[in-house]
């Protein structure tokens, strides 16, 4: 469901960025159309002055080819009124959207590595599970036998582990990113001191470079030029931008998710590794 979403989304934003574009190719090429048109009346008219004397005659229909149609007054007019919606120097809020759909995107591949991963380990859930609610010596003697019985299946994989540490940072890294871009995003003061940029700078937010610092706690726009402008996302400049949780916030959320819900923990176990659900 949510890989659809992000498809979804990823349709409407090339589709914003493709109409945002449109409408100073609509001007060029309505204007041109027409400028065509006169263009080639001057040219008419000029060997008309000159053929009216020296005798030359045309077939009588080359007039009629230089016609402006009511279409093209039509698509003109309509050009002008659009191009108001035109942003000479790109569309920030659909470049932060789309940086974080590539985010988002990368964040579900990793997802996808961990949780192969997780399948591997979910044994020591098992383990966990059966060690802590043993409490009289026959349920520890039974843990016991079983672990002996099963050593080797038991043991866990050093290359297991260390897919299932990349992952789980990667994850961490590419949701941060795609959060940042959509805090940003969402607003509008801190998505026109963006663009104000590209235009201080004469350039296009399309080809400037965006990242996320957790470090400096900012989302920064590099443009082609070289200078860059930046967004703070603790809150702390004129933009107010806070996107920052605590983490016995993000662990409450994650518990309370489906991915959690439906994972390897607790009386979910069997439901998460052998598909035995209430």
């Amino acid at each position: 469901m949510m890989k659809n979403k992000i498809a979804i989304l990823t349709s409407l934003l090339a589709i914003g960025s493709v109409a945002q574009a449109s409408q100073l190719d609509d001007l060029i090429a309505a204007s041109s159309q027409i400028a065509g048109q006169v263009d080639r009346g001057n040219k008419l008219v000029g060997a008309a002055m000159h053929m009216g004397y020296d005798g030359n005659l045309s077939d009588g229909t080359l007039s009629s080819t230089a016609h402006i149609t009511a279409q093209d007054v039509e698509a003109y007019n309509y050009a002008l009124d659009n191009i108001s919606g035109f942003s000479p120097y790109g569309d920030t809020q659909t470049y932060l959207e789309n940086a974080a759909n590539t985010e988002l995107d990368l964040m579900h591949d990793a997802v996808e590595v961990f949780s192969g991963a997780v399948v591997e380990l979910v044994t020591v859930t098992e383990v966990a599970d059966m060690a802590t609610s043993a409490e009289t010596p026959n349920e520890q003697a039974a843990v016991q036998d079983y672990v002996q019985a099963n050593v080797e299946a038991l043991k866990v994989d050093q290359t297991t582990v260390d897919t299932y540490n990349q992952s789980i940072d990667d994850i961490e890294t590419h949701a941060n990113n795609a959060g940042a871009y959509l805090g940003v995003a969402a607003n509008k003061e801190a998505v026109a001191f963006l663009e104000q940029g590209a235009a201080d700078s004469n350039t296009t937010v399309d080809t400037a470079d965006i990242t996320y610092n957790a470090n400096m706690q900012w989302v920064k726009m590099t443009y082609s030029t070289g200078t860059a402008s930046a967004v703070f996302v603790n809150g702390t400049d004129a933009f107010g931008v806070n996107l920052y949780l605590s983490e016995a916030d993000i662990l409450d959320y994650g518990a309370q998710s489906d991915y959690y819900l439906a994972g390897a923990n607790g009386d979910s176990y069997d439901c998460y590794s052998q598909g035995v659900c209430p």
